[in-house]
């Protein structure tokens, strides 16, 4: 097949097939003897691979990693597996940390709603990012730290 209908099959642009190409993570495929590139049908499966890689945030880099392996016929799924997993992991500290700015953001929005938004002179806006701790009540009983 050809790249233009390469493309059409597999929703990407000429463009992106080559550049998959030149970065290994597309076999390179047989040439006319026009000098065209005519792709065997396989290559629509290695470019929705591509695009679903890329899709659960791995790199071209590791999925050129993963095409490597499975070039030199060893068997990649390990590797893949791996690489997934070490995504979730990255995925799941990265929930953390939104987790942690959207109760930051939540203490900034409860204070900055106890003043007047319509009348909000420089030092007030200043200080409606400023992150304050929660201040203790007036009934709350103190005790040393040790």
């Amino acid at each position: 097949m050809l790249i233009g209908e390469l493309a059409a099959a597999a929703g990407v642009s000429t463009a992106t097939i080559r550049f998959y190409e030149r970065s290994g993570l597309l076999t390179p495929p047989e040439r006319t003897s026009g000098g065209y590139r005519d792709y065997p049908d396989r290559a629509v499966a290695e470019l929705r691979f591509v695009r679903a890689g890329q899709a659960v945030g791995l790199t071209l880099t590791e999925l050129a990693e993963i095409t490597a392996f499975r070039d030199r016929g060893e068997a990649p799924c390990g590797e893949l597996v791996a690489l997934m997993e070490h995504r979730m992991v990255e995925v799941e500290h990265r929930i953390n940390e939104l987790d942690q700015l959207r109760r930051d953001l939540a203490v900034l929005l409860d204070a900055a709603h106890a003043h007047n938004l319509d009348d909000c002179p420089p030092a007030t806006m200043y200080g409606l990012l400023e992150r304050r701790e929660p201040q203790p009540s007036r009934d709350a009983v103190a005790f040393p730290r040790t």
